[in-house]
């Protein structure tokens, strides 16, 4: 399993805000906009409306873990993703968020032909 690669940069988050096609559920919110760079980069915020560290931590690792579970089903192409958390977020189920950013990739015309699936 490779690497994940981070978004860090305040304008790469600027970029994906201003540019990115919006996603919007009650648990997760998704921008997804197209990069130069060939793989896959994302980034999670979470604000203090979510609650404490506590909370914010958890919407995090949930978050991580829901999209470590669909990243085979994406196709390779060149993507930044920046992924918000919202209040229901650390309540959820990381299964749950799975369904949830498959339709969303799905969507964005982001996941793989059933033919590549292993």
């Amino acid at each position: 399993m490779e690497k994940l690669k981070k978004l860090k940069l305040n304008k790469e988050f600027k970029r994906a805000y201003g540019r990115g096609r919006c996603f919007v559920h009650s648990g997760v919110v998704t921008y997804i906009v197209k990069n130069r760079e060939g793989g896959i980069r994302i980034g999670i915020t979470s604000g203090k409306k979510i609650g404490t560290a506590v909370k914010r931590n958890r919407a995090r690792r949930v978050i991580l873990a829901a999209f470590r579970a669909c990243r085979p089903y994406i196709d390779c192409g060149g993507y930044d993703i920046v992924f918000v958390a919202r209040a229901r977020t650390p309540q959820m189920n990381s299964n749950k968020l799975k369904d949830v950013l498959m339709r969303q990739f799905s969507d964005a015309g982001m996941l793989k032909n059933e033919t590549d699936i292993d």
